[in-house]
């Protein structure tokens, strides 16, 4: 039986996520002081004591998902996974937790990942959308006829595709996909275009912290968003993940791949149920597909 761990991104968040494994963990103790310590500013009273308010604010939620899903694969007693993948932020989690980035080094990443997205919000700002129950070939058809930047942004299911882009060209976009027969489109709450052109600036910002940064062959491949494919290179998963700003998180098809190469059980590790849900819609009917959640 192969194994998989899936690690949440950016949404999956939620006030208290991280305390009761700060009070009953030493080393989740030691793993979250360092955090704030690198950090500079005390992350874990927004994750413990925060308001839903300050903990949206990117430049906290990305450190704080990453920083739950990390020690929680750290402190957690689970057997070595065969594989590891990673929602969007979740790939610098898997990363880490396949020992191809060191805590601290992942850590670091994130949080220039998170300012330079939330400086890139700010500055040119976006909108996503949710589109439900319509085929990725007419989302992709009808988002390369609609004017403006409007792209695929996340595959996150058969039936479930996330566009982004200037908010215009969204809202045009969700018009036309909703007439082409869309069940809903969806508008996230979200102040920017991830995994879109208009995030180039935030890209550029985060290729130097990616590129100064030392990269190892993980234990076990990781599937990255950008290919869906497994990787073990050290160069070919630096240059991935410097492309995963603007490109799209092909999660459909990532879960796919791990079937395809014997997954069996998934483990996602982090705050929320996310992943399990996406997962579960996509295996349903299957037999011994083991699917569960450590929060």
């Amino acid at each position: 039986m192969k194994r998989a761990f899936l690690f949440p991104g950016q949404g999956s968040q939620f006030v208290g996520m991280g305390k009761d494994l700060y009070n009953s963990s030493l080393h989740a103790k030691e793993l979250m002081d360092q955090a704030c310590r690198i950090l500079g500013f005390n992350i874990t009273e927004v994750m413990f004591e925060g308001t839903e308010d300050d903990l949206k604010a990117t430049r906290v939620t990305q450190p704080a998902v990453f920083l739950h899903s990390v020690v929680l694969a750290e402190c957690s007693p689970l057997p070595s996974p065969d594989m590891v993948g990673g929602h969007s932020l979740g790939e610098f989690s898997a990363l880490v937790a396949a020992a191809a980035v060191s805590f601290e080094d992942g850590l670091r990443l994130v949080e220039a990942r998170a300012q330079a997205m939330q400086e890139c919000c700010e500055k040119h700002p976006g909108a996503m959308a949710a589109i439900i129950g319509l085929d990725a070939g007419e989302i992709e058809r009808i988002c390369s006829e609609t004017p403006g930047v409007v792209v695929p942004a996340n595959y996150n299911s058969p039936g479930q595709t996330v566009i982004s882009g200037e908010k215009s060209a969204v809202d045009q976009a969700c018009a036309s996909l909703k007439e082409a027969g869309a069940k809903r489109a969806l508008p996230l709450a979200v102040s920017g275009a991830f995994h879109s052109p208009l995030m180039e600036p935030a890209r550029e910002k985060l290729a130097k912290a990616i590129e100064s940064t030392v990269f190892a062959t993980p234990r076990c491949p990781i599937y990255q968003n950008v290919t869906a494919r497994p990787e073990t290179d050290p160069a070919v998963i630096k240059a991935n993940l410097l492309l995963q700003l603007t490109s799209p998180v092909r999660w459909t098809q990532t879960m796919l791949g791990m079937l395809e190469q014997g997954a069996c059980e998934f483990t996602e590790i982090g705050p929320g149920t996310v992943l399990q849900g996406l997962l579960s819609r996509m295996t349903k009917g299957m037999e011994g597909i083991i699917i569960q959640g450590i929060q």
